[in-house]
């Protein structure tokens, strides 16, 4: 793997304002004689550094690999691109659903008291952050690469960046493979009630498969196994589970681990594991193994596909959900400072607390803390909600049944906006299809390397 940088404006709109280096890094196709040229890959986020995700599992994409360059990069304000942070956590002591979710000016007050930290915190990028710059990023990558037009493949957040491409760059649009498809027009606060449906409707699935493995700790009825996890969560809430160390871990510690071991099927026996030593040995160590207490609490911030990796070079702590809700906030018109009043705050609580309980108890109150986050900052772009038919080629979009961050139906509604994709239909679980599925993975490649697409929709089987 070869690394550079690549220099971009900070503000395309006054590139006098000066630039900002961008980290990248490029994996040579393995057969030169028949290289195609680069393929961009993003793995998701937002706040995933690319180079990291590529020098982490590189042999996902071997095939790719022998006619295309692959070449991975961290987007600005992420990893070694300009990393920008809040200088420590952004929960706020004024938590929606909490004793104090009444007094909206406290929560108000707190939300921009984090905005400024963030401002202060990151330099002169934070402003310039956001998916609509990022993909004109993209385009001086392709020019500073030599190739006539962008070849692409995304998953999860990457989905949204290059459908975003597609329509601010239709004919520099190559063959594009977008994979756990984003929503292009919800607002947050829809997106995060879907995400907590989808969520519930995973965790449905994995203890459906639970209840019919020998040992499971919730025995062979899934409806009481809801209510089990339910009450595992509350409990937990009220009195943590607290490990030999002192370590400890909340219910929506647990929740967050939960959430990410439901990302793949894989991960579902340590899941059950760690469910059993809680529930029978009051022990926590299972869940934190699973990444729960240093995990973010909400499914937005673990939108990644593959080659999720530690990350390997100095970049604050924070800068990962730092990212996310930067780049949220960018795309994202409906909430900033100047429409944020308390009865705005206190009306939007009230207005949504009970939907999203109703979309999942356990589920529902973390999605609900992402909501407010963007009150505080500037206004975001509207630009991504505008994107309908934008003549771009066609393109082929993959979208997982169980996926429990990007629900199925969002591939469907983002190839209605995009006029002129191919849909495959992974009926399997986890986020995103391409690492899980020999199928979805067969027909990827051979539209990546020799142009050939199906008309319609397909299905992908689960279980292979």
């Amino acid at each position: 793997m070869r690394c550079g940088t690549v220099e971009v404006p900070l503000d395309y709109a006054a590139p006098a304002k000066g630039t900002i280096t961008l980290a990248l890094a490029r994996i040579p196709a393995s057969d030169r004689a028949r290289r195609l040229g680069s393929l961009l890959l993003n793995f998701g986020g937002p706040g995933s550094p690319g180079v990291a995700g590529l020098a982490a599992d590189p042999k996902a994409f071997a095939t790719l690999g022998e006619r295309y360059d692959l070449v991975a990069f961290d987007p600005r304000g992420v990893g070694r691109s300009g990393p920008i942070s809040c200088g420590g956590s952004q929960q706020t002591a004024q938590e929606p659903g909490g004793e104090d979710a009444a007094d909206a000016a406290a929560q108000l007050a707190a939300l921009r008291a984090v905005a400024r930290r963030c401002e202060l915190a990151s330099g002169p990028v934070l402003p310039y952050v956001g998916t609509v710059n990022v993909s004109r990023d993209m385009d001086v990558m392709r020019r500073v690469l030599g190739d006539r037009k962008l070849n692409y493949l995304g998953f999860s957040y990457g989905t949204r960046l290059g459908a975003v491409y597609a329509a601010q760059f239709p004919r520099d649009t190559g063959r594009m493979v977008l994979d756990g498809v984003d929503t292009l027009t919800e607002p947050l606060a829809e997106q995060a009630l879907v995400s907590a449906r989808g969520q519930q409707r995973a965790l449905e699935r994995f203890l459906a498969w639970c209840t019919h493995q020998k040992g499971c700790v919730y025995g062979t009825n899934v409806r009481s196994a809801k209510e089990e996890v339910g009450a595992l969560v509350a409990r937990l809430d009220r009195e943590p589970l607290v490990g030999h160390d002192g370590s400890f871990v909340t219910g929506q510690d647990a929740v967050a681990s939960i959430s990410l071991a439901l990302y793949a099927k894989s991960m579902w026996p340590a899941l059950a594991d760690a469910l059993a030593m809680a529930e029978r040995d009051g022990d926590p160590v299972g869940l934190m193994q699973l990444g729960g207490p240093a995990a973010p609490s909400d499914s937005r911030s673990r939108r990644e596909g593959v080659g999720r990796a530690a990350r390997t070079v100095p970049v604050p702590a924070d800068n990962g959900e730092a990212a996310l809700v930067a780049v949220n906030c960018a795309d994202d018109p409906d909430r900033s400072n100047d429409r944020a009043t308390p009865a705005a705050v206190e009306k939007e609580l009230a207005a949504l607390e009970g939907e999203f309980l109703q979309a999942s108890k356990i589920f529902g109150p973390s999605q609900l803390r992402t909501v407010l986050a963007c009150y505080g900052r500037p206004a975001g772009t509207d630009f991504i909600r505008k994107i309908d038919h934008p003549g771009a080629p066609r393109m082929l979009l993959i979208g997982t049944r169980g996926d429990p961050a990007t629900p199925y139906e969002w591939t469907e509604e983002t190839a209605k906006r995009l006029g002129s994709a191919v849909v495959v239909d992974y009926k399997g679980d986890g986020h995103t299809g391409y690492a899980a599925s020999p199928c979805v993975r067969e027909y990827a490649d051979r539209f990546l390397i020799d142009g050939r697409l199906p008309s319609g929709t397909r299905s992908c089987p689960a279980g292979e």
